[in-house]
């Protein structure tokens, strides 16, 4: 799969906090539209308390190459509704995004998000070709 290929699709993702938080990780659901992004995110993180919850998120963002950025959106489940930016870049076989994350003057960390499906259909469609 080329860097230009659509990413489109479930991607597993994992981000970093700076200090002694553990990784949080996440499901996301992208839809790439031309340069745009959108999609959906669900994890299971730690709130202030250090107690597990379910929180949801809408993302929307742009890709350019392989620079991807987006905005991820807390929908207010669990009383998080606070935006997080995520600008990365595009691996060359497009199956993974890495980059950092940002809350504007609070805090930032890394993240990763691998696509493990693209992979598969990669390995899929070359053996396809050779039938």
């Amino acid at each position: 799969m080329a860097a230009n290929g659509n990413l489109t699709g479930i991607w597993q993702g994992l981000y970093s906090y700076p200090g002694a938080f553990a990784p949080v990780g996440f499901t996301a659901t992208l839809i790439e539209s031309g340069a745009w992004l959108s999609g959906s995110i669900h994890e299971t993180a730690q709130d202030e308390w250090g107690d597990w919850c379910e929180v949801f998120a809408t993302l929307l963002g742009k890709r350019a190459g392989q620079a991807v950025a987006f905005t991820k959106t807390y929908d207010g489940t669990n009383g998080w509704t606070h935006a997080v930016a995520y600008d990365g870049a595009l691996s060359a076989d497009a199956t993974e995004i890495g980059g950092q994350w940002s809350i504007p003057a609070v805090w930032s960390g890394k993240f990763l998000m691998i696509r493990p499906e693209g992979r598969r259909a990669t390995i899929l469609r070359e053996a396809f070709e050779r039938i």
